[in-house]
């Protein structure tokens, strides 16, 4: 039986999900505010994963942990990276449900095409539902030079979450995710400098720094803890709902007007999708 806890603690982890990707939308250098806000979502994180590490008896993670917390960090990178690119190309409500909704797509397109897995009829239809919620969502107006990126960031989505899939089984889920938030935000910080993206320090606009901060680093936490307690075909589906409440925010709250009602059709459409492909 699933925990009645599990339910408002993955949504909580939605809105906070769709927040800090509306204040990123909202942002000058998206990048740049990444950079920050990883940086102290990391520290901010630290004293109560200090805290559990020495309660559980101080646990370690194998080589094979660190290598793969190493090798999502990079990815998260590359995926904070073409995340920036996509919201200064295009529209909150047409870049996040695409990127989102890449991400199943191309986990159902790996296990036919490359592991010969058979599609049952739920399944077809999830597919069916996603194609047609990314098809409504950009077809109000044309993705343009959003769209490339925005597909790419749901590439590495499935990327790293496939790595962090085997990596939470290697050691305790908190001390992995927090040794891929710590690597993550060195890289970031690293090709944020070295690539000048920003000359600000890290105590620049720090509300808001720590606002994304925060945000990010507790929706990444309360999904790890969600997995360890719940199946993925209810956490997923309800994770995803921040598809809609992210396209609600930039009609309602951006002006992304034209062609409201087909992407909010849109949006639910994807969630519904995923929710199918989850549970065939």
């Amino acid at each position: 039986m699933v925990p009645l806890a599990v339910f408002p603690l993955v949504l909580v982890a939605a809105v906070c999900h769709a927040a800090w990707n509306a204040l990123m939308k909202a942002s000058e250098n998206p990048l740049s505010l990444a950079a920050r806000a990883m940086t102290l979502g990391t520290v901010v994180s630290l004293p109560p994963v200090a805290t559990l590490w020495l309660i559980q008896g101080r646990p370690g993670l194998p080589f094979a942990g660190w290598l793969l917390a190493l090798g999502s960090a990079m990815l998260e990178l590359t995926y904070f990276i073409t995340l920036s690119t996509a919201y200064r190309r295009g529209e909150l409500s047409v870049v996040y449900p695409i990127a989102r909704g890449t991400a199943p797509l191309l986990a159902v397109a790996v296990g036919v095409v490359i592991l010969g897995e058979r599609l049952h009829l739920v399944a077809v239809a999830g597919i069916l539902l996603l194609l047609g919620g990314i098809w409504a969502v950009r077809r109000p107006t044309s993705a343009g030079a959003a769209l490339g990126p925005a597909v790419m960031t749901g590439i590495l989505i499935a990327a790293y979450t496939s790595l962090d899939r085997v990596g939470v089984r290697l050691g305790p889920p908190w001390l992995y995710g927090w040794l891929l938030w710590l690597f993550a935000a060195i890289f970031l910080l690293v090709f944020t400098r070295t690539r000048r993206v920003t000359e600000r320090r890290l105590t620049d606009e720090l509300g808001t720094s720590l606002a994304v901060g925060v945000l990010m680093t507790g929706a990444y936490f309360m999904i790890l803890f969600a997995l360890s307690i719940a199946p993925l075909a209810i956490v997923a589906p309800l994770r995803e709902s921040a598809i809609v409440l992210v396209t609600a925010w930039g009609i309602w709250r951006l002006g992304e007007r034209r062609g409201a009602w087909i992407r909010i059709a849109g949006a639910v459409a994807i969630v519904g999708g995923i929710a199918l492909l989850t549970i065939a």
